[in-house]
């Protein structure tokens, strides 16, 4: 099947010398455009040399939020803000900010999109020539390119702290997984960041696929679009979290075999530090408690009023979950028990 697809691309592109051009490989899978080499060039002018991607390097003290205190310090600003401001403005009107809302996701999906493909760009010929495992242990894939995409990355964590501060702005209630999950976050690719460690790749381009539909159906609903697809939102984040922990799980299992257990049977070495390595898996683990809590709450103690209100919830799974993390227990009616019978 795959052969007759490439024939007939081949034999498109030679009907048509104009496309040759475009014709995809695997260095340049998008229309043999080379978006690395274009984002260079465009990043380099609009920042007037001061950014130029190609040249740059991830050095500990000299970028913002490069070094551990730094971070903390965000982190906790973060928290002081949205907590402190939640407080502050209890007593007053809710803003409306629906056109900066929209501006706001708007821009996060544009942004996650072009870190995305850039990233694809990467990862498809490093994998094709060197495989999987590759990818995700060797010292190889942590190159200058994908360090730079990392980095970006990271300091997206930190515009994503916006968030909240419009849910802070339009009175609406904070949830623990919410506010526990963006600064956990922030840390997450910062321990990965100076730990080197090759498998980040995995977690965040899951992430920004996530990110893309996530921000853009925000867009569309803060500007009264409704979509078909809003409970795929919820299962691509649940998809994302499996598919990050069996990754996860496999690196950390090499590491520590070839570290403490070299008698396990194990591939080799996952390249980063032994903190990056123990650190990422547990803030990783750690968002496994939602599924773990979710499932008891819902199909351990029945009698509760969390999970009569779950469970009345359509569309399966995904919906039941995105339900568990958003009640408002306090302020939610539901249908009391029926009677059991004697």
């Amino acid at each position: 099947m795959q052969s007759v697809i490439q024939e007939q691309a081949t034999a498109l592109f030679q009907k048509h010398p104009l496309l040759a051009n475009y014709q995809p490989c695997l260095e340049r899978p998008f229309f043999n455009i080379s978006l690395w080499n274009n984002f260079d060039r465009v990043a380099t002018f609009v920042s007037n040399g001061h950014f130029v991607p190609s040249k740059f390097e991830f050095v500990a003290g000299k970028l913002p939020l490069s070094e551990l205190p730094q971070v903390v310090a965000a982190i906790t600003t973060y928290y002081v803000v949205i907590f402190g401001g939640r407080q502050v403005l209890k007593n007053s009107e809710p803003f409306k900010l629906n056109f900066w809302f929209q501006l706001h996701n708007l821009f996060l999906t544009t942004l996650s999109l072009s870190i995305l493909v850039l990233m694809v760009e990467q990862l498809i010929p490093m994998i094709a020539y060197n495989g999987l495992y590759f990818a995700i242990c060797n010292i190889g894939a942590w190159t200058q390119p994908m360090v730079t995409l990392y980095y970006m990355n990271y300091i997206t964590k930190f515009i994503e702290f916006v968030d909240t501060v419009f849910l802070v702005l339009k009175h609406k209630n904070l949830r623990f997984l919410h506010t526990y999950h963006h600064g956990a976050t922030a840390l997450l690719c910062y321990t990965q960041l100076v730990g080197t460690t090759a498998i980040s790749w995995v977690v965040i381009s899951l992430n920004l696929g996530v990110h893309v539909v996530m921000y853009w159906y925000y867009f569309l609903a803060a500007r009264g679009i409704r979509v078909w697809w809003k409970e795929w939102v919820t299962r691509f984040q649940i998809m994302q979290f499996v598919l990050d922990i069996g990754f996860i799980y496999f690196a950390v299992y090499q590491k520590a075999a070839h570290l403490f257990f070299p008698e396990l049977p194990h591939c080799g070495d996952c390249v980063g530090s032994t903190t990056a390595t123990f650190s990422g898996c547990a803030i990783i683990s750690s968002y496994l408690f939602l599924f773990v809590a979710f499932y008891i709450e819902v199909y351990r103690r029945r009698g509760t009023k969390k999970s009569r209100i779950v469970k009345r919830v359509r569309g399966g799974v995904a919906a039941k979950v995105n339900e568990y993390v958003n009640v408002d227990v306090a302020h939610t009616s539901t249908p009391s028990p029926s009677p059991s019978r004697k």
